[in-house]
């Protein structure tokens, strides 16, 4: 093992827990072991991956965060005790590998609750309302300290929880901890003065206009927390480890409205000074453990931080609250392992979080002890496939409904969540397979397909295997994409895969009778219409090296667009965004926590935007646009770049033995790519 490393792998306490190293798996919605959005059981795929994880070298493991009441059907947690029998017999099993666990408990979600299109119909039509109360009381379930607005939706408020509900809650935290200690389970982490949720929003006082016992002073904002961990000591006994989760500062604005790094701002949540404070009180009150982060919901990317966010972006004010108590604390957040190491060795924190890259790669903690790091299959910071929950303008969550129900999922890694439909399955026919196009969908297809005991051939008319992701991983901040290619390209040569590149095939009858599987993406949409579009540099070949002046106008503010803005900004350019919709990044598929950071960063840097704008010529020193008034604008630039989206660009139909992976299908994104070219490769 490096040396650099070797903090991160020394033992450590919580209260009397001893745990062997100091990486922390944080948990994350859907990683559950008792069922998520869904009636409550022992989960078989939670507890796979948990496993898979713990034997990884992981020292302590939080599965996804259990709520008490559960928000589907209505269920308390403590109520049904036979998944606690099951989760008993499987806890031994567990402890073989020398990790421990804590299993996270919620309070849930209050005004975060995550609103779609069909719960708005469920609250807002009478009949509806009271017809699904039984499966989802959203009354009860986005009910906040005080009447507030909702983060996702506006049709949906809360209202004020009684105190009769806070006492239940309580209750409930203390019957659960108590089953799942006589489970064996090594400690319970309660959820959370943390993100913005609903014990956060008790102590927030922008939330918080309550004037009881629960509201008003410090002392009354941080009472439900305090109690929580009281009723759980008084029920398990004073040695039973209850961890924290624990928003150090809210870097909030006000609702909706986040604070990014760097900006000066008044803060209406937790500031340092009152954290210091908080965070003594709580250890006071009996918590071991602050597992620590920044930010709520309304400043998403810091609990979530996106690519754009820097890494280790909490570290420094966890850090320093760690000078506060005298209980471990731990950070979360874009964590880099030796930087982790080096803040352990230097006492400034006390364990290392990292959540995302269990789900990219289960394996990643023993690689980086083994000294394999290539090895290690990158997270991308992409949200999507883990937490891909998206709003815009005049939509809540637009996340379909099966993501929704099933987090924790990877966009890189097919397999992570769902070995039910994606396991390598050794094929009883091994075949020549041809590949036509090596982007990422055709390199997922023949790894699949080389594990299987096929031998794939990869044809690749350039001279460099990487296709459209060459373009998407240029940007300066995507040094995390860049990874991703760099691993696949190990893999065709760890995988002995024949590649056969400045191989341009312009017909597939030359592989009569072998398997065929098309890659060959998709062509950019040219706004032929347009005049003086042939001015217009397309998205990739400015991503891909072709120059352009000092002000740029972007056409097209989806993510593309937006990213190549942001670039543009970083690099010392002066981008004009023009995009048809209300919004920026108006699309499915992209997490909240990652578009409100490029939305607020265009706002705070007062990068020119126009929406519901739309084109209509390209002059050599100017484009000429329309707004939603219909009235002309000029808009001044020494280039432009279009970034109009993309259209499926496939070298044949789809026939047999000829499948279709990724873009030149559908226009998806990696995800789609990825998971479509991995159930492609099962099917041969």
């Amino acid at each position: 093992m490096e040396q650099r490393l070797e903090p991160l792998f020394t033992p450590w306490k919580i209260g009397n827990c001893e745990i062997k190293n100091r990486v922390v798996m944080t948990s994350m919605g859907g990683t559950n072991l008792l069922g998520w959005m869904e009636i409550n059981h022992f989960d078989k795929a939670g507890a796979e991956f948990i496993m898979e994880v713990a034997k990884n070298n992981c020292g302590l493991v939080l599965p996804g965060c259990q709520p008490v009441y559960n928000p589907m059907l209505g269920q308390w947690l403590h109520r049904k005790r036979g998944m606690y029998r099951k989760l008993k017999k499987w806890m031994p099993k567990f402890h073989e590998t020398g990790a421990k666990l804590f299993v996270q408990l919620t309070a849930g979600f209050g005004r975060s609750f995550t609103i779609d299109h069909l719960m708005e119909t469920l609250y807002t039509n009478k009949a509806l309302n009271v017809l699904s109360k039984p499966i989802m009381n959203l009354d009860k379930i986005t009910a906040a300290p005080s009447p507030s607005p909702n983060r996702w939706s506006d049709k949906v408020p809360s209202r004020e929880m009684t105190v009769e509900e806070i006492q239940q809650f309580i209750t409930a935290f203390g019957k659960t901890a108590k089953l799942l200690q006589n489970a064996g389970v090594d400690g319970v982490e309660i959820h959370a003065v943390h993100e913005g949720y609903l014990l956060d929003q008790f102590t927030l006082k922008y939330v918080n206009q309550r004037e009881d016992e629960y509201g008003g002073c410090f002392e009354n904002r941080y009472r439900f927390a305090v109690e929580i961990v009281r009723e759980i000591k008084r029920v398990c006994g004073a040695d039973f480890p209850v961890s924290l989760r624990y928003s150090v500062e809210s870097k909030t604005k006000g609702f909706r409205q986040g604070a990014l790094p760097g900006e000066e701002y008044v803060e209406v949540g937790r500031d340092m000074e009152e954290s210091e404070k908080a965070a003594k009180y709580l250890q006071d009150a009996g918590y071991d453990m602050l597992n620590c982060d920044n930010g709520t919901y309304d400043a998403w990317y810091w609990a979530h931080p996106p690519i754009y966010m820097p890494e280790n972006c909490n570290l420094e004010d966890v850090a320093h609250i760690r000078k506060f108590v005298d209980i471990p604390v731990v950070c979360a957040g874009r964590m880099d392992p030796r930087v982790a190491a080096d803040a352990i060795k230097d006492g400034r924190i006390d364990g290392a979080g990292f959540a995302r890259p269990f789900l990219a790669d289960q394996e990643w903690v023993t690689k980086l002890m083994e000294g394999r790091e290539e090895d290690i299959r990158p997270c991308i910071l992409c949200h999507n496939g883990c937490f891909n929950m998206c709003h815009y303008k005049g939509v809540p969550n637009d996340q379909d409904l099966s993501d929704s129900l099933h987090l924790a999922r990877c966009a890189v890694n097919a397999e992570t969540m769902q070995t039910n439909k994606h396991k390598i399955v050794p094929t009883t026919n091994p075949r020549k397979v041809y590949i036509i196009g090596g982007g990422i969908g055709g390199m997922e297809a023949a790894r699949v397909l080389k594990l299987r005991g096929h031998d794939p051939v990869i044809c690749e008319k350039t001279g460099e295997l990487g296709g459209a992701f060459i373009a998407a991983g240029a940007e300066s901040y995507k040094g995390k994409l860049r990874d991703l290619l760099a691993w696949y390209k190990k893999q065709m040569v760890d995988l002995d895969i024949e590649v056969q590149l400045n191989k341009e095939v312009k017909d597939v009858s030359e592989f009569a009778g072998r398997p065929v599987i098309i890659a060959t993406g998709s062509k950019a949409r040219v706004l032929k219409k347009v005049p003086g579009h042939e001015k217009m540099v397309e998205a990739c070949d400015y991503l891909t090296g072709t120059p352009v002046g000092e002000t740029v106008a972007v056409i097209g503010g989806g993510l593309t667009g937006c990213e190549i803005a942001y670039e543009l900004a970083l690099q010392g350019k002066k981008p004009i965004i023009v995009e048809m919709k209300d919004d920026l990044v108006a699309q499915k598929g992209v997490c909240l926590a990652n578009s409100s950071y490029l939305r607020e960063w265009f706002a705070l840097h007062k990068v020119p935007v126009y929406l519901s704008t739309t084109l209509k010529e390209v002059q050599d020193d100017r484009i000429l646009c329309k707004d939603k008034s219909g009235m002309d604008i000029k808009i001044h630039c020494d280039s432009v770049i279009s970034s109009a989206g993309y259209i499926s660009n496939p070298l044949a139909k789809r026939g047999k033995d000829v499948y279709l992976v990724g873009d030149c299908k559908d226009i998806g994104n990696l995800r789609t790519v990825i998971w479509g070219a991995y159930e492609v490769a099962m099917k041969i």
